[in-house]
């Protein structure tokens, strides 16, 4: 049994709802390294951006740090946690207020060279 390593990349408190990036992490999970950027670089989502820095990361970090090949890098583990909200107000007619809630995320992305 050979022991594989995983290398994580995280990015915190990204200005976007978890539930958009998780539209665009579903797509990149269990892919290879090469594949998810492609992947990334043309999907027509705004989320793109911000997944495309981690997963780069996360194989800069596996590359740098543990002298892992990125072409053999899979994207093993993905996924959004939902990080503080912002809470922002909002004036309307007659002297109201209304409350806008601006949601965060955290990003994590767990990579591992493919057996």
């Amino acid at each position: 049994m050979t022991n594989t390593q995983s290398v994580k990349a995280v990015a915190k408190y990204i200005r976007m709802s978890p539930h958009k990036v998780r539209r665009v992490l579903n797509q990149i999970r269990g892919r290879s390294y090469q594949e998810a950027l492609m992947i990334l670089e043309f999907l027509p989502y705004g989320a793109g951006g911000p997944v495309w820095q981690v997963v780069h990361s996360a194989a800069a970090n596996a590359q740098n740090n543990f002298n892992l090949d990125k072409r053999k890098l899979i994207i093993d583990t993905v996924y959004a946690d939902e990080g503080p909200t912002l809470k922002r107000v909002r004036p309307r007619a007659q002297g109201r207020a209304y409350a806008r809630l601006k949601p965060t995320c955290h990003i994590t992305v767990i990579v591992k060279e493919a057996e």
